[in-house]
């Protein structure tokens, strides 16, 4: 598969996916979201693929979305629709890394900003290093917490309060806080990740790939069944809405 932002090796039954635009901070750009949705569509119709870890180049793991790619859409739609677009496709991959039969794992160093911190909380398992950082930046930035459907992930995954703080602050963590959190289930130095990447691993490439599939697709239905509506799906109109208001002065 060839791809201009990601870097994907397969194994047997794991699969790397690496983003490789570290001169960006690893951005997620609309590129990124259409390479991410191939890769995934790849391993939905790959039932022998029982692992994908996700991981990132250079410093950092994914310094959020990329505002200069937001200006440049206003400016060429003023009216939001490019956003909507790129919303949209964001949502596909959350939902893509939701219900995916394989075993999906968030390694990740350095910092963890915005849509890179949702799209760790979409993977099953999640190993930090002790140095990592992680930030929730977008009201700060003038936007909604509204990327991809990750806000129920995010509340469901660490907790209604400590949530609600660090979202309307826009304070940052540290990996012990956010394994406290259970946005990490390890914390290790950096040159142990590969190490409990691995000891993850390891079990799960053994399990019968039916019974994974059928236990993963248990685990989101327990886990999404107290939801009575899911306001999520007005991520991409919400996100799009509001920075176009903000661009026009009508915020």
């Amino acid at each position: 598969m060839s791809l201009k932002s990601l870097y994907v090796t397969h194994d047997g039954p794991v699969v790397q996916v690496r983003f490789n635009t570290p001169e960006n901070g690893n951005a997620i750009t609309e590129r990124v979201l259409d390479d991410l949705l191939a890769v995934l569509g790849a391993v939905h119709d790959r039932p022998d693929i029982r692992v994908v870890v996700f991981s990132g180049a250079g410093e950092n793991f994914c310094t959020g979305g990329d505002r200069r790619e937001f200006g440049d859409q206003l400016d060429t739609d003023p009216t939001g629709a490019g956003l909507r677009t790129t919303g949209g496709k964001a949502r596909r991959v959350c939902d893509a890394l939701a219900t995916t039969s394989a075993v999906t794992i968030a390694r990740l160093h350095g910092q963890v900003i915005g849509a890179g911190l949702a799209l760790a909380l979409f993977c099953d398992l999640r190993v930090g290093a002790d140095d990592c950082r992680f930030r929730l930046p977008e009201l700060a930035l003038g936007l909604p917490a509204a990327w991809g459907g990750s806000l129920p992930r995010l509340l469901q995954e660490a907790g209604t309060a400590r949530i609600r703080e660090l979202i309307l602050t826009g304070a940052g963590f540290d990996a012990a806080q956010a394994e406290r959190l259970s946005v990490l289930h390890r914390v290790v130095p950096e040159a142990e990740l590969d190490r409990v990447v691995d000891e993850w691993t390891r079990p799960v490439v053994r399990r019968s790939a039916s019974a994974l599939r059928i236990t993963k697709a248990l685990l989101n239905s327990y886990a999404s069944s107290s939801r009575l509506a899911d306001a999520s799906l007005l991520d991409a109109e919400l996100m799009a809405s509001v920075i176009a208001a903000g661009r026009t002065g009508n915020a």
